[in-house]
């Protein structure tokens, strides 16, 4: 955790005489110990932190940003913030929509250190807004961009054509899925609405919605490479489906092109006595909007049980928003039986899935004991409401 509280030391690490050591911090391989004693030698204690713990937080945030090492980051404010590609994508919806059949300017309210902001910056001309000064510093460093230090309540929305808000969502350092808990709180996002309708509200994917909001706005639930990331509840005329739910799911194996399913929420689906030759895992986005069975309408599949299983069918399908497995053979969950069974096979490579079935995938492994040169995935689930263990092949996408 951050030990300094004065702006003028991350002034410090954001300005030239930091960049050379943080360089040099990236490419060094020596013990940390060691690296904190020369360190010592050339700067401040508090400096000394701020560049250790900012080449920490490089390391980490390559996951969420491909330009990480020239960035800087918080450690909430790197948790907490979105992503390039998904930020990319959400900075589309606002160009395709021209916010309100006009070009404007976008405010980025509660930015962080800018995640969103990079996106809507190579577009718009975009404002950020984030109360917490080191925070707004950084995104400032990071973008490029006008940031405000100020409270996004207290922000002048005149002249903008939309804005985007990300409410921290753990404003008592616990997480709340309650916008009534958020800061700023529904009441304030409200407020901000009827200045001006136009705008995206970034929530975590539990959080529960307004009824109000669920009737008016486009709720989309945004995956990347198999993790939900995010809610977004779309108002105003950024909504293209207003009292609609979407999932989207972005994918590196297919250039992060978008794929969106629209649909009814928790949709019937039919019930499969036994898996069919392929079966399938649908993605985390899907689930989050309850849209699995309008998937399965798509496809025409039908589902393994009542509860959370997942679904099958004869065909091979070719679906970002579907993990397509076929089937070799199916058995009971009975962990002695299954080791000689992936014994006898020489699988020693086992990828375990789980879904509706409360086990350790770890523990699992341990207790089957593989052994062996093959491969295989082993998805742990309900069929027909006994447990059951599908012994199957990843089918790549």
């Amino acid at each position: 955790m951050t030990v300094c509280s004065d702006l003028a030391d991350y002034e410090w690490l954001t300005g030239s005489d930091a960049r050379a050591l943080l360089e040099e911090l990236a490419a060094e391989k020596s013990p940390l110990h060691l690296v904190v004693s020369r360190l010592r030698r050339r700067v401040t204690q508090n400096q000394t932190h701020l560049l250790i713990e900012q080449t920490e937080l490089r390391r980490r945030a390559a996951a969420k940003f491909t330009r990480a090492d020239q960035m800087f980051f918080t450690a909430t404010g790197l948790e907490q913030a979105t992503d390039e590609w998904v930020a990319r994508y959400k900075a589309s919806r606002f160009a395709a929509q021209r916010v309100g059949g006009r070009a404007g300017d976008i405010a980025d309210l509660c930015c962080g250190i800018g995640g969103d902001l990079v996106a809507f910056a190579k577009t718009f001309r975009a404002v950020g807004v984030e109360r917490d000064p080191i925070a707004a510093h950084f995104a400032a460093v990071n973008v490029g961009a006008e940031v405000r230090a100020v409270d996004a309540t207290d922000f002048n929305l005149d002249g903008f054509a939309a804005f985007h808000i990300d409410p921290d969502r753990r404003p008592t350092d616990r997480r709340t899925t309650s916008l009534e808990y958020c800061q700023p709180n529904r009441e304030a996002i409200e407020q901000l609405l009827r200045h001006l309708p136009d705008a995206a509200v970034k929530l975590a994917p539990a959080t529960v919605v307004p009824r109000e909001w669920a009737e008016r706005c486009e709720l989309e639930w945004i995956s990347r490479d198999g993790e939900c990331r995010q809610l977004v509840a779309w108002h105003g005329s950024l909504a293209q489906r207003p009292g609609r739910r979407c999932a989207t799911i972005l994918s590196a194996t297919r250039g992060y092109a978008p794929r969106t399913v629209v649909g009814i929420p928790r949709q019937v689906l039919p019930i499969a006595e036994k898996p069919n030759r392929y079966v399938f895992d649908v993605d985390p986005a899907v689930l989050a909007a309850k849209l699995k069975g309008s998937l399965a309408a798509e496809h025409q599949l039908s589902a393994l049980g009542d509860g959370p299983t997942y679904l099958t069918g004869p065909h091979a399908l070719d679906d970002a928003a579907l993990a397509c497995f076929e089937v070799d053979d199916v058995a009971p969950l009975h962990p002695t039986m299954l080791a000689k069974y992936l014994s006898a096979r020489g699988i020693g490579r086992l990828e375990i899935k789980k879904r509706g079935i409360d086990i350790d995938p770890e523990e699992l492994r341990r207790q089957l004991k593989l052994r062996g040169d093959n491969g295989a995935t082993l998805l742990v689930t309900q069929v027909a409401g006994r447990a059951r263990a599908i012994l199957a092949h990843r089918i790549a996408k």
